[in-house]
């Protein structure tokens, strides 16, 4: 009896089954290679007009070239349009005409940092600070005594544009956001986590040394300016037409004895836009044609002429309809659209958060989540059951180790990705990405092998029939 029953328990019962009980040696392999691509790809590109330098760099390399009116879009050309060094679209041009659609992943490059204010730079009690306004969702007390780099743009007052990096090489300088001493932090310690250190106090602290033989006032901000005037030729006043901030100064590294994680600043969302990005590179002609869209602004609500919410993706797909002969509105409307999106892996330590049999879990593979939102599914466009049943088909049937979950408790909070912006314009969309720890934290993991198998599934995407 009790054999009969086990039988039917495993015909009838739902039994996730762990990655590495079912992991190739051959997939082994490949997702080691393609951990350590990722991870080289993290350390060159932490904010997104890093990022879109270098996946265009890649792409021109593997034949992308810029799409114009004049563009001849046969079967497997190759295209890309750069959205002013912030956001980047590719495209590989499929056997079929795009009025049958297009397949799309489409992941977001910002994170969220600490960028510098318009007026940042100031002295206080003989030390200089620059100012910042967070970017993004963060608990901000994690951002203190952390080493910091300084990364942006500078457009000067004489019109040059240049490029500023500081902190990431082993010789420089870092920076950080002081803490109040254990000691002293009685008050402080009485408050809540959100009121402990607040927005105004993510000073940064950048310098302490006059220049020798000065006397006058602000003597240490008048030094570090100077620093960056003989580096950089800046004035104080180019701080107001300049594109700043400060990110973690730490190297993608792999965690545990293991060495099954790996932790890095910024996983959200760039380890789900070089999932999108890497197979699209090398490959040939899809029946269908694919698309990779790594947007900007997603912390912040997709807003902007760089974000998802902008007509940028609209003109990239309108002109690629144009050349075609074909209607926009068409080609939307029998497109499939994956949101590349990070989802949070269940943490045993914050169980409480979470329903654990609807929750991502490290090694289980690529997270599914047919809606995200938060308390009622608020800002979500919740998928059919017949694009989850399409994408569960496509991944089985390609051995893609999946997983389907949803963000948190029903009342605890949640998050929205670009998948509604998608949605919003006629397209098919489902939410699929890697399951993270420590999200939004200035390090977060992910598991080498939830990494490997999301492009592992975004490449079957892409080549689907």
């Amino acid at each position: 009896m009790s054999e009969k029953y086990e039988e039917l328990r495993s015909q009838l019962l739902f039994q996730p089954k762990h990655g590495y009980d079912r992991l190739s040696e051959a997939d082994r392999a490949a997702m080691e290679t393609y951990c350590k691509n990722y991870m080289a790809f993290m350390d060159a590109a932490k904010m997104e007009r890093e990022a879109v330098r270098e996946t265009v760099a890649r792409a021109e390399a593997a034949g992308f070239v810029e799409l114009t009116a004049d563009t001849v879009l046969t079967p497997g050309a190759r295209v890309y349009h750069n959205n002013r060094g912030k956001s980047v679209l590719f495209a590989v041009i499929g056997e079929e005409p795009l009025d049958n659609g297009a397949h799309i992943c489409a992941a977001h490059i910002d994170s969220p940092r600490l960028d510098l204010k318009p007026n940042p730079l100031t002295e206080d009690a003989g030390m200089a600070y620059l100012k910042t306004h967070y970017y993004g969702g963060i608990k901000k007390y994690q951002w203190t005594t952390v080493p910091l780099a300084l990364h942006g743009v500078v457009y000067k007052k004489n019109g040059e544009t240049v490029s500023v990096t500081v902190g990431e090489d082993d010789a420089d300088p870092v920076f950080c956001v002081t803490d109040l001493l254990v000691h002293l932090a009685g008050d402080q310690m009485k408050k809540t986590l959100a009121e402990g250190v607040s927005g105004e106090q993510l000073r940064v602290l950048v310098g302490s040394t006059p220049l020798p033989g000065d006397e006058g006032s602000d003597r240490i901000k008048l030094a570090v300016m100077k620093l960056l005037h003989d580096k950089y030729g800046m004035i104080e006043e180019d701080f107001l037409s300049a594109e700043l901030t400060m990110v973690p100064a730490v190297k993608a590294r792999e965690y545990g004895f293991d060495r099954s994680l790996i932790g890095a600043y910024g996983h959200d969302d760039r380890v789900c836009a070089y999932a999108a990005f890497e197979p699209i590179l090398n490959l040939g002609t899809p029946k269908y044609t694919a698309v990779c869209v790594l947007a900007d602004k997603e912390e912040i609500g997709s807003m902007g002429i760089s974000g998802m919410q902008s007509q940028c993706f609209e003109k990239f797909m309108g002109d690629l309809c144009k050349l075609q002969g074909v209607d926009l509105a068409d080609c939307f409307a029998k497109s499939f659209c994956l949101s590349t999106d990070v989802t949070n892996a269940f943490d045993p330590l914050y169980a409480e958060t979470c329903d654990s049999s609807n929750s991502a879990r490290v090694n289980y593979g690529v997270g599914v989540c047919k809606y995200t939102g938060s308390r009622g599914k608020g800002g979500s466009s919740d998928a059919a059951a017949e694009v989850v049943g399409y994408v569960r088909t496509l991944f089985d049937r390609n051995d893609v180790f999946w997983q389907t979950c949803e963000l948190g408790k029903v009342d605890q909070g949640g998050g929205g990705t670009v998948a509604q912006y998608m949605a919003n314009r006629n397209i098919e969309t489902i939410d699929a990405g890697v399951p993270v720890l420590s999200m939004h934290a200035p390090l977060e993991l992910v598991s080498k092998l939830d990494c490997y198998m999301t492009m592992k599934g975004m490449k079957v995407f892409y080549e689907a029939e």
